[in-house]
């Protein structure tokens, strides 16, 4: 078996434009990683995400195409 195969591991800081800064391991050697959204920030993480309107895509379909 081949030995020293596998890549180098580095530790990078992850900078979110919200402010959010943490540490997480890379194959990439880089002083920092520039992120647009993160766990702090997302929508989904953070409950404000928006919802459909009260008619769907399915919805708007059956009704513009529906047989009377």
């Amino acid at each position: 078996m081949n030995e020293n195969i596998q890549p180098k591991y580095f530790e990078v800081e992850v900078i979110c434009v919200c402010g959010e800064q943490f540490t997480t391991g890379t194959t990439k050697k880089t002083d920092a990683i520039k992120v647009e959204v993160c766990s702090k920030c997302h929508p989904f993480y953070t409950g404000k995400q928006k919802t459909v309107g009260k008619d769907g895509r399915a919805e708007r379909f059956n009704k513009k195409f529906s047989r009377s």
